[in-house]
C-alpha cells in the first residue's frame, strides 16, 4: 500500500522547508482538533479565540505577508498549511483564511502605516481576529450591486447597511467592511464596540457548524477619517482579496479530499463483505482509482498554481480554474468515499459527511461554480457572459 500522493511523487516538488511546514501543521492539527471537531461540528461551535491564539504561535495567520510580525511564506507553503487545516475542517481553513488572506491582507495591502502597524501584529499572533464584509443578503456574486454606503459628515464617515455570511464575524475585534461611496467602493475598518455597529450569528446551518458564520448590521456607524483604508479605491480592492483567499482554497479543498480518501481506504481494508475485505472487490478498487487520480490531479495544479504565484505570474482566470476544478472534484470524492462508507459514512464517527457536506458551502463561497464557469468562458472567447 502507498499513500495517494506518492502515486503522483508529490513531494519531489516541494522543498525541505515546505515538507516540514506542512508537517508541523499537521501535528497541529492532530493534537488540537481531530480530537474535537466533530463535537464541534455537531455542538455548532468553535473555540475561535484559543485557536486563533494556537494557529498565530505557529506562524500560520497571514503568514504568506512579509512583515509586521507575518512569517512571509511563499504561496507552495501557505497552500501546503491550507491543505493541511482543512483535512482537520473546511471550518478552520476559512478561519484562517478570513484571517490572513481577506482582512489582514486587505489592512497590508491598503492600509495606512498606521492601520499595519495597530492591527497586523496582534491579528499574526492570533490575539486579535477580523473579518471580511463585502458579501450582503442580495448581492454575493454581484458585489457591484452593494448597498452599504459611506457619507462624508465632517471629517468623519458615517457606514449604513448590512453584509451576510460573514466568517468570523461576531468573534472579531475588526472588520473590514466595503461601502459605496461617492467616489467609488472603498473600505473602512469598523472595530467591534463601536456604536451603531451590531453582530447577530447565522444559526442552524447544516454545513461549516464548526465555524463562526454572522451577519454585519451598520446603523449609523460612525468613524473617523482615518478608519478609511487610502489604497483601496473601487471594486478592484475586495475582488484582489478574494482572489488570496481563493488560492488558498485550491489547496484546502484537497486537503478534505485527501482526508476522505485515506478513510475510504483505510476502512474498505478493514470491513469484511462476504467473508472478504471491501477492499478486495473490483468496483471498490475502480473507485479508489478513479479518485486517487483526481486527487493527484488537483494537487499537482495546485502546486503548479502556486509556483506561478511565488513568480508573481499568476493571473486571477487561472485562480478561478484550480477554484473550480479542485472543489468540483473535492466534493465528488467526498461524496463517493461516502458510498463506500456505507451507513457508517453518514455518521460523525468517520470525517466524510462533514467534509462533503462543508464543501457544499466552499462550492459556493468566494465565487461559485457558476461564476468561475463564466470566468473560464470569457478568457476562451473573449466575451462576458455576465458583468
Amino acid at each position: 500500500m502507498i499513500s495517494p500522493t506518492a502515486l503522483f511523487a508529490l513531494d519531489t516538488l516541494l522543498t525541505e522547508e515546505e515538507r516540514e511546514i506542512r508537517s508541523t501543521v499537521r501535528r497541529v492539527c492532530d493534537r488540537e482538533i481531530r480530537p474535537h471537531v466533530a463535537g464541534w461540528f455537531e455542538d455548532g461551535e468553535l473555540p475561535a479565540r484559543e485557536l486563533a491564539r494556537t494557529l498565530g504561535s505557529v506562524g500560520v495567520l497571514g503568514m504568506h505577508l512579509d512583515g509586521y510580525g507575518c512569517a512571509g511564506m511563499g504561496a507552495v507553503s501557505y497552500g501546503l498549511a491550507c491543505l493541511e487545516l482543512e483535512a482537520a475542517d473546511s471550518g478552520l481553513r476559512s478561519l484562517v483564511s478570513v484571517q490572513g488572506s481577506l482582512a489582514m491582507y486587505a489592512i497590508w495591502k491598503y492600509g495606512s502605516e498606521e492601520q499595519k502597524q495597530e492591527w497586523l501584529p496582534a491579528m499574526a499572533a492570533g490575539e486579535r481576529i477580523g473579518c471580511f464584509g463585502l458579501t450582503e443578503p442580495d448581492f454575493g456574486s454581484d458585489p457591484g450591486g452593494m448597498r452599504t454606503t459611506a457619507k462624508r459628515e465632517g471629517g468623519d464617515w458615517v457606514l449604513n447597511g448590512t453584509k451576510m455570511w460573514i466568517t468570523n464575524g461576531s468573534v472579531s475585534d475588526v472588520a473590514v467592511v466595503w461601502a459605496r461611496t461617492d467616489e467609488g467602493v472603498r473600505g473602512f475598518l469598523v472595530p467591534a464596540g463601536t456604536p451603531g455597529f451590531t453582530v447577530n450569528d447565522v444559526k442552524h446551518k447544516i454545513s461549516l457548524r464548526a465555524s463562526v458564520t454572522s451577519e454585519l448590521v451598520l446603523d449609523g456607524v460612525r468613524l473617523p477619517g482615518e478608519a478609511m483604508l487610502p489604497g483601496a479605491r473601487g471594486l478592484s480592492g475586495p475582488l484582489g482579496c478574494l482572489n488570496e483567499a481563493r488560492f488558498g482554497i485550491v489547496f484546502g479543498s484537497m486537503g478534505a479530499a485527501l482526508d476522505c480518501l485515506e478513510t475510504a481506504i483505510a476502512y474498505a481494508g478493514d470491513r469484511q463483505v462476504f467473508a472478504r475485505p471491501l477492499a478486495s472487490y473490483q468496483l471498490t478498487q475502480e473507485k479508489l482509482a478513479d479518485m486517487a487520480l483526481e486527487l493527484g490531479k488537483g494537487l499537482l495544479l495546485a502546486v503548479h498554481l502556486g509556483r506561478l504565484k511565488e513568480a508573481g505570474t499568476i493571473t486571477p482566470e487561472q485562480v478561478s480554474a484550480g477554484k473550480l476544478n479542485n472543489v468540483r472534484e473535492a466534493l465528488e470524492i467526498a461524496r463517493k468515499c461516502r458510498t463506500l462508507l456505507g451507513a457508517s459514512g453518514v455518521t460523525l464517527e468517520y470525517p466524510v459527511i462533514r467534509h462533503s457536506v462543508n464543501l457544499e458551502s466552499v462550492l459556493t463561497y468566494e465565487g461559485t461554480s457558476e461564476i468561475h464557469t463564466l470566468v473560464l468562458g470569457r478568457a476562451l472567447t473573449g466575451i462576458g457572459a455576465f458583468s
